[in-house]
């Protein structure tokens, strides 16, 4: 499927991404476009859930949401937290910010690649960031004995790991972060980000939350808009032990939560089953969607327990040429990591999506990197058959790929 009517130049505006109203808008209103780049959850929330947003959009934009203590209140009732424990934000993001401003004096260590805005936040106001490059050959495993020398070599008073990790989606077993909090237990703070955490089929209970709670260092982020695929709607939470909590709640503003926010919120207790679901679809869906793109000759594919991939291209491939190859002549969005710290352009982070999805984005991959797929009756009903040529001497192989 062509998108051809996309300017590719959108993409080049900024450091960031575009959004997806941007890229449409350039699209000339076009909707063929299939967003392989921003993280989310394809199965939740459910069309009936969407339904019933859309029944009450009116009260939504027309009235004020209610004070945020009234929001986290249901929400910690739901997700079974204590609210003395637990402060929302308006996104992850705004809680990231005020940590920055309120704990972070001189300077923040954390491993790279990881989300932009754990560097880019204390760089913003001058602080120094201590970078820990994690390694490739390890498929960018965190060590967490060398994480924790390096904090104290670099003497660093604050350490972020963000768990899984974005844009690699690696994950530290529970038992080893908390063996890292233990040896950073001097620290002026220890963040865990869990913003991905849902996703995680690894180990039964895997968030380090119930330690936040009773320990005098740590904050455990939270990001419902990243597990519940409503980034528009811009809630997260964090939960830390009731002082700490308290004082960054105190600087908080009183609404700073919009009403969609407080509508979801109030939805969840009826559709924690759904959620619960889509979690399970996803992970099938990310193992299938790991085994096929390993399958493509000289692409690095990497594990992940999140809810995307990260692959890196064969020798000589640039993923900003492929990046816009994807977009402008199959309408595949994906995210190219070289303006990420400790990555480069060869690197690319794939969301994971059901399965007609990906036949389209391999399709797309197939085309740039071995010439231009042709699609034959497939042999089989689970089996997904690429032909292209390899510019071997020009002669054409071929690639099953098992559903």
């Amino acid at each position: 499927m062509s998108s051809d009517t996309i300017d590719p130049s959108v993409l080049r505006r900024n450091a960031h991404s575009p959004s997806f109203f941007a890229l449409q808008r350039a699209a000339s209103g076009q909707a063929d476009l299939v967003d392989f780049c921003i993280p989310c959850n394809p199965y939740f929330p459910t069309p009936g859930m969407f339904a019933q947003l859309a029944g009450s959009l009116e009260q939504i934009l027309k009235y004020y949401p209610s004070d945020s203590d009234t929001i986290t209140a249901e929400m910690c009732a739901v997700l079974g937290h204590n609210p003395q424990t637990v402060v929302m934000g308006n996104g992850s993001t705004e809680l990231i910010t005020w940590i920055d401003r309120m704990m972070v004096r001189q300077s923040l260590a954390t491993p790279i690649p990881t989300f932009g805005r754990w560097t880019d936040q204390p760089l913003e106001t001058g602080k120094r960031v201590d970078m820990f490059q994690l390694p490739e050959y390890r498929d960018f495993e965190l060590d967490v004995d060398a994480f924790a020398h390096f904090v104290r070599v670099r003497r660093s008073r604050v350490a972020v790991i963000c768990n899984p990790n974005n844009p690699d989606g690696g994950y530290v077993p529970r038992r080893e972060v908390v063996r890292l909090l233990d040896l950073l237990i001097d620290l002026d703070l220890v963040v865990v980000d869990e913003s991905f955490l849902d996703f995680v089929d690894a180990e039964q209970y895997p968030s380090v939350a119930d330690e936040a709670r009773i320990r005098p260092n740590v904050i455990v982020l939270k990001s419902l808009g990243k597990n519940f695929g409503l980034h528009g709607v811009r809630f997260g939470y964090l939960v830390a032990n009731p002082a700490l909590a308290a004082t960054i709640r105190g600087a908080l503003p009183k609404w700073n939560l919009n009403s969609f926010a407080e509508v979801v919120v109030f939805l969840l207790r009826e559709h924690l089953d759904e959620y619960r679901e889509s979690l399970r679809l996803l992970s099938r869906d990310r193992a299938s969607m790991i085994r096929q793109l390993a399958t493509l000759p000289g692409l690095r594919v990497f594990p992940s327990q999140g809810n995307f991939v990260l692959v890196k291209l064969p020798d000589g491939r640039d993923g900003v040429a492929l990046r816009d190859h994807l977009l402008t002549q199959h309408g595949v969005f994906v995210r190219e990591c070289g303006n990420k710290l400790g990555s480069s352009s060869r690197f690319l982070r794939l969301v994971v999506r059901p399965q007609a999805d990906v036949q389209r984005l391999l399709f797309g991959l197939g085309s740039y990197l071995y010439g231009t797929p042709q699609a034959p009756a497939a042999p089989d009903d689970n089996v997904l058959s690429l032909q292209f040529r390899s510019g071997r001497n020009g002669e054409e192989d071929s690639i099953d790929m098992v559903m």
